[in-house]
């Protein structure tokens, strides 16, 4: 087998093709590395380099060595240098923000996942305004996050699609639209939406369409949900809404043209740690592992 040092040894000198320069690139003498080069030479049966008085050249041999030897060490490397990363960065603590009780499940288990590749890294899970969550994550206050597209922000890096979902509209027990099987997106012209900052659930009316200044404002999602119950507007969501937010004076209408809720871990693209590559490998492996994007309980 060959040593580590000898392949740093011949691809170095495959490189510089000067055996002083090679010498300094490693930190040890020349005539070590000669030596290095000549056993090397010994254990392959034929010589790699052309040697004379002025240059130094590779064989054909040596040429062939090096165009196979070099992506191979250059993948070997690199996988080490990851495990010392990893293993340096996977410790303290790493807090990741959510918005919905459907999130907060999800995180829950790629969190299980994640402590098995880095048990001594605490997770620490915490709720937030959707107003609040991107600006937590720029501030550092939250390491990443799990929301909804779209995300339109150069700043910030996105995960693959973890859940994808239908949208569904939240309307009062005794409305009209309860009664139906689905409903459009065009038929939210017909009645107000509450406004929730930073909702990214929200079925935006047509585009022609005027805004319309009655629709009510809400803080958080229970008092937009409250707002729906007491007939003051509708608030288009996740499907999901219908397990975590069931009340008794709202009906989930499912909206049948909509897009699907798409659903994704972010984080500051210039803090993108050790621990937040393994956060975002263990939930690619808890959710994809068998080849498929998760779908919320319904």
């Amino acid at each position: 087998m060959i040593e580590r040092h000898e392949v740093e040894a011949f691809l170095a000198l495959a490189e510089e093709l000067h055996f002083g320069r090679t010498a300094a690139k490693l930190h040890v003498s020349t005539a070590r590395v000669s030596q290095t080069i000549r056993k090397l030479e010994r254990r392959v049966g034929v010589p790699l380099f052309h040697r004379t008085s002025r240059r130094v050249s590779l064989t054909t041999v040596g040429q062939q060595l090096r165009d196979e030897l070099l992506p191979a060490w250059g993948g070997l490397t690199a996988a080490v240098q990851r495990a010392i990363e990893r293993g340096r960065g996977l410790s303290g603590a790493l807090h990741v923000a959510f918005v919905s009780a459907a999130a907060a499940q999800l995180l829950a288990g790629v969190t299980q996942v994640f402590r098995e590749q880095a048990p001594d890294c605490e997770v620490r899970i915490q709720e937030v305004q959707a107003d609040q969550m991107l600006r937590r994550i720029r501030s550092g206050e939250a390491d990443l996050g799990l929301t909804t597209l779209p995300i339109d922000d150069p700043d910030l890096t996105r995960g693959s699609v973890l859940v994808r979902e239908a949208q569904v509209l939240a309307v009062p027990v005794g409305h009209p639209f309860a009664r139906r099987g689905s409903v459009l997106a065009a038929d939210l012209t017909r009645v107000p939406l509450v406004r929730l900052p930073g909702h990214t659930a929200i079925l935006h009316r047509q585009a022609d369409a005027p805004p319309n200044t009655a629709d009510p404002t809400a803080g958080t999602l229970q008092e937009a949900l409250t707002l729906v119950g007491a007939g003051q507007g509708a608030l288009p969501a996740g499907a999901h809404a219908r397990r975590y937010y069931a009340r008794p004076d709202i009906a989930y209408v499912p909206v049948s043209d909509a897009p699907a809720l798409e659903w994704v871990l972010v984080w500051p693209t210039d803090r993108h740690t050790a621990r937040v590559r393994a956060f975002v490998e263990a939930a690619d492996s808890l959710i994809h592992g068998h080849g498929t994007t998760r779908q919320p309980p319904q």
